[in-house]
C-alpha cells in the first residue's frame, strides 16, 4: 500500500486507453471554447483559437511537464482537424449547439472529466507515482479552460471563490489511479472518473458548496495556544500550592 503513493502499477500500464476516448475528449473540449466564443461574440479565427486551447491546451501542457511518450497534438492525425472542424461547424451553425443555457456548464464538467481520464491515465501508463498521476490528470483537465480565460483577459476560474470545480478533477484522477491500480477495465475506470468528476461538481452546485477563499486560521490558532499556556500556568500554580 505504501509503494501505492510513489509507484505506479506494472499491470495498469499494460493497455493504453482508447483513441476513441482521447478524441471524445477533444472533441467536447473544443465544444465548451466554441460556446465561450459565441457568448463573447467572436470571430471565426476567435472560434478556432478557443476551439484549439480548449480542445488541445491541456493535454500539450501535459505533454510538455511529462517529457514522456509523445505530444498527443503532433500525434494524432484527427487531433487539430477535430477541434478546428468542431470550431467551423459550431460558428456556421450555433442554434443546435448554443440554444441551451445550460449547455456551457454540462459540455464544460464533461470535458473536464474526459481529460481527467486522458491526463490520468498516460502518466499512469509511464509508471509515475500516484502525485504525478494525479496532478497530470488535473492539469489536463483545466489546463485549456485556464488558457482560454488567460487568453480572454480574465483570470482564471480555477483561481476564483466558486463551486467545486479543479477539486473534481482531482478527486476523478485520484479515483481513476486508485482503480487502474487494481487492474480494472479502463473503460470502466473511466466511467467511474467521470461519475465521481461530473457528480461533485453537480453536488456543489445543488448544495452551494464552494471552494475555500480568503482564510485566516492565525486568530484561531492564537487563542488555542493562549487557552494551552493559561492550562499549564493553572497546572503548574495547582502543583505549587500542593
Amino acid at each position: 500500500m505504501f509503494d501505492l503513493l510513489f509507484t505506479g502499477s506494472a499491470q495498469a500500464q499494460a493497455v493504453p486507453m482508447p483513441a476513441w476516448l482521447d478524441l471524445a475528449a477533444v472533441v467536447v473540449g473544443s465544444l465548451t471554447g466554441c460556446i465561450v466564443a459565441e457568448e463573447r461574440k467572436l470571430d471565426l479565427v476567435g472560434f478556432v483559437g478557443l476551439s484549439i486551447l480548449c480542445g488541445l491546451g491541456g493535454g500539450l501542457l501535459r505533454d510538455m511537464a511529462m517529457q514522456q511518450g509523445g505530444v498527443y497534438l503532433i500525434d494524432s492525425p484527427y487531433a487539430i482537424p477535430g477541434s478546428v472542424a468542431i470550431a467551423l461547424i459550431s460558428f456556421a451553425f450555433p442554434s443546435p449547439f448554443f440554444g441551451n443555457p445550460s449547455a456551457l456548464e454540462w459540455f464544460d464538467i464533461l470535458s473536464v472529466s474526459l481529460f481527467a481520464v486522458s491526463g490520468t491515465d498516460k502518466a499512469l501508463l509511464h509508471g509515475l507515482s500516484v502525485w504525478v498521476c494525479v496532478l497530470m490528470g488535473t492539469l489536463t483537465a483545466v489546463g485549456g479552460g485556464m488558457l482560454r480565460d488567460v487568453f480572454l483577459g480574465d483570470i482564471p476560474r480555477i483561481f476564483r471563490k466558486s463551486n467545486l470545480y479543479a477539486l473534481c478533477a482531482v478527486a476523478g484522477s485520484l479515483a481513476y489511479f486508485v482503480f487502474g491500480t487494481i487492474g480494472l477495465n479502463k473503460v470502466i475506470c473511466a466511467l467511474i472518473c467521470i461519475a465521481v468528476t461530473v457528480g461533485l461538481r453537480r453536488a456543489s452546485l445543488r448544495y452551494h458548496i464552494m471552494s475555500p477563499a480568503d482564510v485566516d486560521l492565525t486568530p484561531k490558532v492564537e487563542a488555542g495556544v493562549k487557552r494551552a499556556e493559561r492550562k499549564v500556568r493553572d497546572a503548574r500554580q495547582k502543583r505549587r500550592e500542593r
